[in-house]
């Protein structure tokens, strides 16, 4: 530890907080899909500042330490990284479950093997539609039908396998033949998450957020689908905050249950965190992960309640969704102390109202995902 930092360490006057449950890893940004909804930021971080194999298995023994159970290797597309085995076998080491979130673009059987030898526990495979020609355009890739083979070498593994389908304006009236879909690849689990307006989902708004008859459906048909895999495949669902009449737990807390750290090896409390003004996001080539958590100054900004304005500072629910999402709340009142607008409580909800009962611009293009000088 340098002096600076252990002289840190004593001066800070932070309470003392449990350690995070869960290390997300992006381990890179470069992705070969370019998903029109992707929750990484505008601005992403060059192959040549990635972590190496030697830092990020420092970073996962200082997680483990602290208290991290859960490892989550994502990106981009973690299988760009050629050192991905190494990765998986430091978070195996540092005692971790190891779970990697992928497109399975560049999963090979040999590879498969080479992952699963390493330590590798449990396979998050994303899925965008049931018809091909339609998730290939929401992909930005030609992945479809690589991805319907890659779920039969998963299943040839002793490994845990969850299918993601993230949903939409664009795909939403076609949920049951998607559900058909994900059941048929023989998963443990499915979770069906409704997109959430950060980075290119925001750009793509406009012709990503469904009517309210869309998630009206949904949500029987999810309840139906729940009932009949009962005992057989676990079925999670994400709703959209836009119609919402209070607010999720973002991450469960700021600062509370996960830590992220960028490709970079800047920390972060969230996915989307950077987008807020003021805060200085520190790294782990600078401090150690406990550090981080401990005295950063962006984990604790939102800790606690003493950052809360009414009507949030003098609510009942403030200890059940702790002001719900900062950067919802920064991007919609341009002030990421405000009440969530997600949150019927909150004098900004009207607006959150008006913008999900819009009517779509037909006539709208898609942003896709930009990898220029990220390869």
């Amino acid at each position: 530890m340098k002096l600076d930092e252990r002289q840190q360490n004593k001066e800070s006057t932070t309470e003392l907080i449990p350690g995070p449950l869960s290390l997300v890893a992006e381990v890179t940004h470069r992705c070969p899909l370019h998903c029109v909804y992707c929750s990484n930021p505008l601005q992403m971080k060059s192959a040549d500042s990635e972590l190496s194999t030697e830092e990020w298995s420092r970073v996962f023994h200082e997680a483990s330490a602290l208290g991290v159970i859960h490892l989550h290797l994502t990106g981009g597309e973690p299988l760009l990284r050629p050192d991905l085995a190494k990765l998986v076998a430091a978070g195996r080491e540092a005692n971790l479950y190891v779970n990697m979130i992928t497109s399975g673009l560049g999963l090979t059987a040999a590879r498969m093997q080479e992952l699963k030898d390493a330590g590798l526990e449990h396979i998050q495979l994303s899925l965008q539609d049931a018809e091909e020609e339609r998730a290939n355009e929401f992909a930005g890739a030609r992945a479809h039908a690589h991805k319907l083979k890659l779920a039969a070498l998963i299943r040839q593994q002793d490994i845990a396998f969850t299918v993601n389908v993230v949903v939409h304006r664009e795909n939403l009236d076609r949920l049951e033949a998607i559900l058909a879909l994900a059941e048929s690849l023989e998963p443990q689990r499915i979770e069906v998450a409704h997109v959430q307006y950060y980075g290119w989902a925001l750009k793509n708004r406009g012709k990503l957020m469904p009517t309210p008859a869309q998630v009206e459906r949904s949500l029987t048909l999810i309840s139906q689908a729940q009932a009949r895999l009962s005992g057989r495949i676990q079925l999670q669902a994400v709703f959209p905050d836009y119609y919402a009449r209070y607010p999720k737990t973002c991450v469960g807390g700021w600062g509370r249950l996960m830590m992220l750290i960028d490709p970079a090896g800047q920390a972060l409390p969230c996915h989307a965190a950077t987008i807020l003004p003021g805060l200085e996001f520190d790294s782990v080539r600078s401090h150690s992960v406990e550090w981080l958590w401990r005295h950063s100054t962006a984990f604790n900004r939102y800790r606690g309640h003493g950052w809360m304005k009414e009507p949030c500072s003098d609510c009942e629910r403030k200890e059940i969704d702790l002001g719900g999402c900062r950067c919802q709340a920064f991007q919609l009142t341009g002030d990421a102390a405000n009440a969530d607008p997600a949150c019927s409580l909150s004098d900004q909800h009207g607006r959150l109202v008006e913008i999900a009962q819009a009517t779509p611009s037909h006539e709208a293009q898609w942003v896709y995902r930009i990898l220029t000088n990220h390869s």
